[in-house]
């Protein structure tokens, strides 16, 4: 069950990049966002209607849901839409590849959670493959007046991904699944879009023609709905640190697809960065060692 919902949450999210592709125009990026949780909010709340399952959680856990809404449902998306403004969308890959590493230092400080040191390294392992996959984009862009503004976003956008993780896991550890606090959280994170869309005055708009409506279906329905939840099942089930991981792994198969599509060049340096990330994966991935039994004291006698 975790291969196939790590493999869906790759395969989904690796795929993304090209709807939101499709969504900049003129729509401002706010809306659009809003637009997208607000339809797979509504998906969410269908889905419970017809299977019966519990529509209103606890009060102990609304805390818990504004704060996810707020940071993985709102501050992500726009911190990681802004920051490709001034970043090359490579380094933006990058910095967001570095979740494994904040999920597990958070989970120690937040939740106490061990440290694997299977999981630091194959975290290790994979950034290195991403910076080499994706060094040819970021050579020449260091000296340009936004990159450090498109840095600190990025990395924003990073720690509230993280942030939305942990509040999850929480959540799950209370009893909660991941379809009814997505419901909620997303329902929450379109809210505050909505409203912040309106007081900066930007026009709440939608666009008719076939590019947004696909581009926006397709984000709602298998990048939202489906991908994450499939991915935050995978935080309940393996941990945040862990679960993160694919986080490394789906840039590999926006790249793979890029090949085709924009016809990326696969180099020599690429091709072992992507060998890093393969390697890091099933690192990260390896189950723990076996602790060894003490032996009776009748038997060191």
């Amino acid at each position: 069950m975790n291969a196939l919902l790590y493999v869906t949450t790759v395969l989904i999210w690796g795929t993304t990049w090209i709807a939101i592709k499709l969504q900049l125009g003129s729509v401002p990026a706010p809306v659009s966002i809003a637009w997208r949780f607000w339809l797979a909010g509504a998906l969410l709340f269908a889905i419970l209607l017809v299977t019966r399952k519990p529509l209103w959680p606890p009060r102990q856990a609304w805390r818990y849901l504004v704060a996810q809404g707020a940071a993985l449902f709102c501050c992500n998306f726009l911190c990681f839409y802004y920051a490709s403004a001034h970043v090359p969308s490579g380094l933006v890959a990058v910095v967001f590849s570095t979740a494994p590493v904040w999920n597990a230092l958070n989970g120690r400080i937040f939740l106490g959670r061990p440290i694997r040191p299977a999981v630091m390294g194959g975290a290790a392992l994979g950034l290195a493959g991403i910076v080499l996959l994706f060094l040819p984009q970021m050579q020449g862009h260091w000296n340009d007046g936004g990159m450090l503004a498109g840095l600190a976003l990025a990395l924003a956008g990073t720690l509230c991904f993280s942030a939305g993780n942990l509040l999850s896991s929480r959540m799950q550890a209370m009893g909660l699944t991941p379809w009814l606090t997505n419901t909620w959280a997303m329902c929450i994170g379109a809210t505050i879009l909505t409203v912040g869309a309106a007081a900066l005055g930007m026009p709440f708009r939608f666009e008719a023609s076939t590019q947004y409506v696909g581009s926006l279906l397709y984000l709602a329905v298998p990048g939202s709905v489906i991908g994450f939840t499939a991915y935050l099942l995978l935080v309940g089930r393996m941990g945040p640190d862990r679960a993160a991981y694919c986080t490394v792994l789906f840039p590999v198969v926006a790249l793979t697809i890029s090949s085709v599509v924009e016809d990326y060049r696969w180099s020599a340096g690429a091709i072992a960065g992507l060998g890093l990330v393969i390697a890091g994966n099933l690192l990260a991935f390896a189950a723990p060692a076996p602790r060894p039994v003490a032996a009776p004291a009748a038997a060191r006698s």
